[in-house]
């Protein structure tokens, strides 16, 4: 990694002021030679540092409840980069319409480097940021793997983090899946270990690690169903404080997310977790960017515990730097 982002600082420093327009087909067939895992890792340890910066992210609303947008910002300094995704929901007819791009800029001179169609990046950081979160999180001997949702974000969820634990089993449920048979043998094919579950509660039974992976704005795990104490993995969408796990189970779980300064504003069961039941973002344990230098405890396992992403602009930009150093190596 240290290579690319040396070459990747000069090309910042040197490159003029015509940026890269990069089409979705483009960033999927550069996704196979990106270091996703490097460059997150690289980008949260620099974080804990002090060497990045990460603001809130901002929900702006459109008129007459035409949708909105979220603007994910980040500045990495070493790299000499900043930037910022554009997330809108616009409201239509049919479906709603969600796109997501992202501009870098150098630090050096102002001028722009490049702007990405950010869909395919957007699920491998958030995809990438659960995984080093199960890598420092998860106990070492975990054996056991749920995830719920088999989309695309799924899914890459469990390529990512399908090579962290010896799993002795891998469970995976989704309602979508019923009779679905192509998209179970699809998912299946993925891994040997797999296994479609008929119901939420036979695919976490005796899991050691839940991945919550779906577009819920309303919770899809009932604690109950654990049999024993487990990490839980959960991620955003765009719903309206959205939350995949019921928000007054928090006072009774050891709770980590991406980063404890911004996190809990955007959060939606830490959101109503501190309204209403007496939760504070205090009882964080620690965040990745305090993991990735070691800086805070690990679960201790008497009890459950969460690991909750909202996506950070760092992550996109991240990822869009580590794209933008590897299309200008290969011009």
């Amino acid at each position: 990694m240290k290579d690319s982002l040396g070459s990747g600082r000069d090309a910042v420093q040197s490159e003029g002021t015509v940026p890269l327009v990069v089409d979705e087909a483009r960033v999927r067939a550069a996704l196979p030679s990106l270091d996703v895992r490097g460059a997150l890792t690289h980008m949260f340890a620099a974080l804990g540092r002090g060497e990045a910066v990460q603001p809130p992210q901002t929900l702006t609303l459109f008129p007459q409840q035409a949708g909105d947008f979220i603007t994910y910002l980040g500045v990495l300094a070493e790299e000499g980069v900043f930037g910022a995704k554009l997330s809108p929901y616009i409201a239509s007819a049919g479906a709603p319409v969600i796109t997501a791009w992202t501009a870098l800029m150098s630090i050096h001179n102002g001028q722009p480097l490049m702007w990405c169609d950010a869909a395919l990046l957007t699920t491998e950081r958030t995809a990438g940021t659960t995984a080093l979160a199960v890598d420092y999180l998860g106990a070492p001997g975990s054996r056991r793997l749920a995830v719920i949702g088999a989309g695309a974000v799924a899914r890459a969820h469990l390529r990512h983090v399908a090579p962290l634990r010896e799993w002795d089993n891998i469970r995976i449920y989704s309602p979508r899946l019923a009779g679905d048979i192509d998209t179970q043998a699809a998912i299946r094919a993925m891994d040997p270990r797999v296994s479609i579950a008929g119901s939420t509660a036979e695919c976490v039974h005796d899991a050691d690690v839940v991945m919550l992976c779906t577009s819920s704005g309303t919770p899809v795990l009932p604690l109950g169903d654990l049999t024993k104490p487990a990490l839980i993995t959960s991620i955003s969408t765009n719903v309206a404080r959205a939350h995949e796990i019921d928000p007054a189970s928090l006072p009774g779980l050891d709770v980590y997310c991406d980063y404890r300064r911004t996190t809990p504003q955007s959060a939606g069961e830490m959101i109503i977790a501190s309204e209403q039941h007496g939760w504070s973002s205090d009882a964080i344990l620690g965040d990745l960017a305090e993991l990735a230098n070691g800086a805070c405890r690990t679960p201790s396992y008497e009890r459950h515990a969460l690991f909750r992403s909202v996506g950070l602009g760092l992550e996109d930009v991240a990822l869009a730097y580590a794209l933008y150093v590897h299309l200008r190596a290969g011009a």
